[in-house]
């Protein structure tokens, strides 16, 4: 899965995105990241669970989860109607699996808005109407086929068309669709059309260095217009970013020391990237690695099991669990099984955030 960086020109999108490609040097020991294509790349998420596991486990490596993040090019007013090549990049969000939305809450003279003058509001509502309107088109396109089908007698059809009917009229209420209740049947008819506004979002405050917490106006006016749909806002200097990025491990926790900060932001918009998408992780833990995976909130045993081999969900006998407070408590996995708190999890178990797992399968 992964998250798409998206914003107006000018608001700081490109510096965010390459704060996290520069940081490979300082963050390479235990964030890696690395570059696939021009605008597309892989960046760590930051996990302290991993180091508490290494603590007692000892491993000769530890491997974090990984995220995949896609910078796409500045969405201008009129791009659902090819503005500013709109149709070119509105494709590239119908491809993500979430957004990441970068809004401008910093004044500088020498960094022209698009509309003249900072407002991150009307930043939001801007972008949000310009999908909005491109899922109208998208749904409006596909309905007459679906009803041709569907008077062809075609059940699945008959699904989509009023799936389709449903989230046409929620969006001439001028509503998201990712506010819109669909059921699962209903979802999954109209799955292909990567609807943009059904796509869970993650706003990005683009904040001055003397506000890094994100305590000014513009960003509460962020708040309160995330609050009311449900959604997050993580304050970022994407500025100062980039600067701590390219420093080494001592220069960079001073720098952050000097700012007040414990960590780099970057490391919470990776965490707050990767809870949008609906991902969590489980551990393996060995000597010859302590590892985060990555599931879907949700995932059986068997289908966490199958993120490490297909072989291991296709045989899956059981899964053997402890958290991480187990191990802390009794500081090592004989201790744990001593203790009766290893617990033996079958088909049916749902994987939970944190989880230490050993799978048991046969091929």
């Amino acid at each position: 899965m992964e998250a798409g960086i998206v914003g107006l020109p000018n608001v700081g999108k490109s510096t965010l995105f390459n704060a996290l490609t520069s940081s490979q040097g300082a963050q390479s020991a235990n964030y890696p990241f690395c570059t696939i294509e021009p605008n597309e790349g892989i960046v760590s998420v930051p996990d302290d669970r991993l180091q508490q596991i290494a603590q007692f486990i000892q491993p000769k490596k530890v491997v974090p989860a990984i995220l995949k993040l896609v910078d796409i090019a500045g969405i201008v007013k009129g791009a659902s109607e090819g503005q500013g090549l709109g149709n070119k990049f509105l494709s590239h969000i119908r491809e993500v699996d979430a957004i990441i939305q970068v809004v401008r809450c910093f004044e500088d003279p020498d960094v022209i808005h698009v509309e003249g003058h900072v407002d991150p509001v009307a930043d939001m509502e801007t972008i949000e109407t310009e999908l909005m309107l491109s899922d109208i088109d998208t749904l409006e396109n596909a309905l007459p086929k679906a009803q041709r089908s569907a008077r062809g007698g075609d059940k699945e059809a008959k699904l989509r068309v009023a799936a389709i009917d449903d989230c046409l009229k929620h969006l001439a209420e001028d509503k998201p669709l990712r506010t819109l209740q669909l059921g699962e049947p209903e979802r999954k008819a109209i799955s292909s059309y990567g609807l943009m506004t059904a796509k869970p979002i993650l706003y990005i405050a683009n904040v001055d260095e003397d506000d890094l917490e994100g305590q000014g106006e513009l960003v509460q006016k962020v708040r309160e217009y995330a609050q009311q749909r449900g959604t997050r806002v993580v304050p970022v200097s994407a500025k100062l970013e980039a600067e701590i990025a390219e420093l080494d491990e001592e220069d960079r926790q001073e720098m952050l020391d000097s700012v007040g900060l414990s960590e780099p932001a970057l490391h919470q918009v990776a965490r707050a990237a990767y809870e949008t998408l609906g991902l969590q992780s489980y551990f393996t833990a060995g000597v010859q690695e302590v590892r985060a995976w990555t599931t879907p909130v949700g995932a059986t045993a068997p289908e966490a099991a199958g993120v490490i081999h297909t072989d291991m969900q296709r045989g899956f006998i059981r899964a053997e669990v402890y958290t991480v407070a187990d191990l802390v408590e009794h500081q090592s996995e004989k201790e744990i099984r001593d203790a009766g708190k290893l617990r033996v999890e079958g088909k049916a178990y749902v994987i939970q955030d944190g989880d230490i797992c050993h799978f048991r399968f046969s091929v």
